[in-house]
């Protein structure tokens, strides 16, 4: 009898996520609700951001009301900065932020991140990307660095892992099986 195992798929979404300069002291709590949520912290960085940068960077936010104030809020001391990944990593990180306004999601969503730690609408405590091309122009805002390749779904994924995966391991496993070690780790 023949079993059928589904077909790898690779589904991996990189957002970005901020804790903000008045709840930076929470990184730790934050981190490990993060992880047991499923995502990957790819990469990490502690920084203060500069008005001008903070302009830049709410640049869509420009010509609105509470524009200035989000800015003086985000100059005003240290953020920590985290590339996360995650199958539908921008989805699951916005369901797990809640609403942006912290005093309407302790009422409509008790145990999300901004309920349990932003105090206003303003300092809601945490920042994530709207969208997966919000995700990558704001990584490559903080993390410069940062190579952003698109990772393949669907045929692409498949002909990688056929290309690339299955040679290597077959290889891998095919030593493996004519050495015999006693501890094959």
């Amino acid at each position: 009898m023949e079993v059928l195992m589904p077909e790898p798929q690779i589904y991996v979404e990189r957002t970005l996520a901020i804790i903000k300069p008045d709840i930076i002291d929470k990184e730790e709590e934050i981190e490990d609700i993060i992880l047991r949520s499923g995502f990957h912290i790819i990469q990490k960085r502690k920084l203060q951001l500069s008005p001008e940068q903070c302009s830049n960077f709410y640049a869509e936010q420009f010509g609105k009301v509470f524009f200035p104030n989000l800015t003086a809020y985000m100059s005003s001391g240290p953020i920590v900065a985290m590339v996360l990944a995650r199958n539908s990593a921008v989805s699951y990180w916005k369901e797990l932020l809640g609403p942006s306004n912290s005093l309407r999601a302790r009422i409509t969503h008790a145990h999300s991140l901004r309920a349990l730690y932003g105090t206003d609408e303003l300092r809601n405590g945490l920042h994530g990307s709207l969208s997966i091309s919000s995700a990558e122009k704001e990584i490559r805002f903080l993390f410069p660095e940062a190579i952003l390749e698109p990772i393949p779904t669907g045929q692409r994924a498949r002909d990688y892992l056929k290309l690339y995966v299955k040679p290597t391991l077959l290889a891998g496993l095919t030593a493996l099986c004519k050495e015999k070690p006693a501890d094959p780790l």
